[in-house]
């Protein structure tokens, strides 16, 4: 054993809380103050004096977050203050309902303050503390008993090892909830996938499976964050009076308190906040269940107390659930404009996510044999936001003995022509091209879509009908249509077939970037073209580049290179180009030496939160047509960021970059700026 002299005991202690707070900026505060590099150099540091000196290993110090030995088994846990369960209000009525109650049972008839948080769909944890430091950890449990999961809690970045500030309690129960982030359970999943291994439903199944791992360097691996919600107990000389300054305190002691806390002033506002949460929810970067109103006052909340296993205090609104099980009904094989056969289930309807829903995409071969779906199966539906429908789990346990494998199709449902995969792709394709009657329909909506030359009046129904009754072949075909070939179908009339054409007389007049992006050129979308439409200013010049000049480009990789080259060596797409010209179909050439004209030229712009008066895409294309570069990420570079409701971690990245940041509506107002110039 080494003796410890006192500057170096004194030394270690400094960088474990050099470390420490250099933790709970990039954890809690999503705001790191150093490169990575210095935090590895400091890191590396502390290590190396702690396997020279064993002694001066601290409990709380930043590398013990690794995990130790696995247990045989968790042990049990007493709370000393049950951890309670919330009533639920299903709707407007229920929560009116409680915030009488409340009023009525405190005498008052004057408003009563309520705190709201997002409800956070993961589990529950109770963190014990003594003199400022973590002794215990413990899962909700039955509410009176948990298991001691301390070892495991205790690689949780989020999770401070020792208390931060002056005034520290003598004890301090804090309860929280573990939860995974969206994006980390996507990288977590398709890791597994990747691995061969299994995966989780989702984020909640994710944060329970990981928080109950019995060999810590599990957990330790798992991208899990704790967001504190309240105290259970406090030994302090200073207690604040509220739900919000209790918050507010626990957040001076280094815990993550949610940013989308809110003061409600009355049981209307409550309400008002929940249909707020619920235009941002799918923009969180968590998933949330629901609201929780708690009364504010913490005298009040003493005086209102408990009933059974419930606090008077306290309710829950939940939101519309984002999972429910249903049966598989039939798989059904589409085929898409580029020849992707993608499965489609056939579910029973079953109301989630806010909408009644029947179908369900089951992406490709690889995704039903993962799942193992059979048609019969119960299966796990869920539906998030307006993220498209999708199965996400089966349950094995429930199938029926007469279930049916799916048969994935050696030919085209359609045109019967040979399915191919090639190596390397997950996607299997029609072989069949343009001699695919799905490909081609497929190919015509995507050509009249609104974000590409904007047919009016050319929906899918009308698309199905002209290819079906031959009246075209291809897009070009669009350009020789008459009021005779128009009328014979159903639902026409001669003013819908006159608008129809004046609609398909517009279309001419468009850009280069919408023009390439209508082609359908695969891996190219709206922002890709518009990144060539720039880059060459005219079709001519984008025919003629050299693989190695578009990968020149930037956000032009090989891929959407090999497939831009592919494309125009082909003479059939090459006819079709050149017959859409014939057609009329102009544009503006752009010169190059204009572009550096542009307003926002040069510049790289972030897009986060829920944009509410303009979609999402609407502000990329107005973006980009201005000149910028839009990118996904918030970084030294980024020249703008604009935020909408929701907006959490880049805005916060931005605020310590000092990167200027704008709202919805300064946004609008700086194009409308930009449009009059």
């Amino acid at each position: 054993m080494i003796d410890v002299d006192t500057a170096t005991a004194a030394h270690y202690r400094q960088l474990v809380s050099q470390l420490q707070q250099h933790n709970h900026r990039y954890y809690v505060l999503d705001d790191p103050s150093v490169p990575d590099a210095e935090y590895d150099r400091l890191m590396h540091e502390l290590c190396a004096l702690e396997a020279r000196y064993a002694d001066l290993v601290d409990a709380d110090s930043p590398s013990q977050r690794v995990g130790g030995m696995a247990l045989a088994e968790f042990n049990q846990v007493a709370h000393t203050r049950p951890m309670l369960s919330l009533d639920n209000a299903f709707d407007a009525a229920e929560l009116q309902e409680f915030g009488r109650r409340v009023n009525e049972r405190l005498a008052r008839r004057d408003s009563v303050a309520y705190a709201c948080e997002p409800k956070l769909d993961g589990v529950a944890i109770s963190l014990l503390y003594r003199h400022g430091i973590l002794d215990r950890a413990a899962t909700r449990g039955d509410g009176a008993v948990g298991e001691d999961i301390t070892e495991n809690a205790r690689t949780i970045r989020s999770i401070p090892l020792r208390l931060q500030g002056d005034s520290v309690p003598k004890l301090l129960e804090v309860r929280g909830e573990v939860y995974m982030p969206r994006d980390g359970f996507d990288r977590f999943n398709a890791a597994a996938i990747a691995g061969g291994e299994k995966t989780f439903v989702n984020p909640r199944n994710a944060a329970a499976g990981s928080l109950r791992q019995l060999d810590p360097k599990i957990t330790a691996a798992r991208p899990l964050q704790m967001c504190a919600y309240g105290v259970g107990e406090i030994d302090a000389q200073w207690q604040p009076p509220t739900h919000l300054e209790m918050l507010q305190y626990l957040g001076a002691l280094g815990f993550m308190i949610n940013p989308h806390v809110h003061l409600a002033v009355d049981i209307d506002d409550c309400e008002q906040y929940y249909r707020d949460l619920a235009i941002q929810r799918p923009a969180l970067p968590y998933d949330i269940d629901g609201i929780v109103y708690k009364v504010n006052d913490l005298e009040f909340q003493r005086r209102l107390g408990t009933v059974r296993r419930s606090p008077r205090w306290a309710i829950a609104r939940k939101f519309p659930a984002e999972e429910e099980m249903t049966q598989l009904i039939a798989v059904e094989f589409q085929v898409g404009r580029t020849g992707a056969i993608t499965p489609v289930a056939r579910l029973q309807p079953v109301f989630v996510g806010g909408v009644t829903v029947s179908n369900a995409t089951l992406h490709n071969a690889d995704e039903i044999a993962r799942l193992d779906a059979r048609v019969g199966d119960m299966v796990i539906v869920r539906r998030a936001g307006d993220v498209i429908p999708q199965i996400a789990k089966v349950m094995v346990e429930k199938r029926p003995v007469d279930a049916v494998p799916v048969k994935f199709p050696d030919c085209c449902p359609v045109c019967h022509s040979p399915v191919e995969q090639l190596t390397g792709e997950v996607v299997a394709r029609c072989t069949g091209g343009m001699f695919c009657s799905a490909q081609i329909k497929q190919a015509i909506k995507h050509y009249a879509s609104r974000r590409a030359m904007d047919i009016d009046g050319l929906g899918d129904r009308l698309v199905e009908q002209l290819v079906d009754a031959k009246r075209i072949h291809s897009v070009v075909d669009l350009y020789n249509l008459d009021v005779s070939q128009l009328l014979p179908l159903e639902r026409m009339a001669a003013k819908s077939a006159t608008n129809l054409l004046v609609a398909i007389e517009n279309s001419k007049q468009t850009s280069l970037a919408k023009f390439l992006f209508a082609l359908g050129i695969r891996e190219v979308g709206e922002g890709s073209a518009q990144i060539l439409a720039n880059s060459f200013g005219s079709l001519e010049a984008l025919i003629d580049a050299s693989p190695e000049a578009l990968l020149e480009i930037d956000g032009i990789g090989p891929i959407v290179a090999r497939h831009i080259g592919n494309f125009f060596s082909n003479p059939d797409a090459l006819a079709i180009v050149s017959a859409l010209q014939e057609s009329g179909v102009i544009w503006p050439n752009e010169a190059v030496d204009q572009r550096a004209e542009q307003p926002l030229h040069g510049q790289t712009w972030v897009l986060t939160g829920s944009l509410q008066i303009m979609s999402r895409a609407e502000a990329k294309d107005a973006l980009l047509g201005l000149g910028a570069k839009v990118a996904g990420s918030v970084s030294a570079k980024t020249s703008q960021l604009v935020a909408g409701p929701g907006a959490g971690s880049k805005l916060r990245k931005a605020e310590s970059l000092d990167i200027p940041t704008m709202d919805e509506q300064q946004f609008i107002e700086f194009l409308q700026v930009q449009r009059n110039f």
